[in-house]
């Protein structure tokens, strides 16, 4: 086993184990039993009012 094999090895390897890594993210993020938390998640911050607190004056 010399130089140019463990090369070519590490870089393959890391190649196929990106795309199955995005492949993986891609079906987590597109799976339709997610869509509500992802939905719910994108409209928690607009729930919420942007005013500040009323218990403490500005200082």
């Amino acid at each position: 086993m010399d130089n140019d094999f463990v090369v070519w090895f590490s870089k393959s390897f890391g190649l196929f184990y990106l795309i199955a890594l995005s492949i993986g993210v891609l079906v987590y993020a597109f799976w339709p039993s997610n869509k509500k938390r992802f939905d719910d998640a994108a409209q928690s911050i607009l729930d919420h009012e942007d005013k500040p607190h009323r218990d403490q004056p500005w200082r």
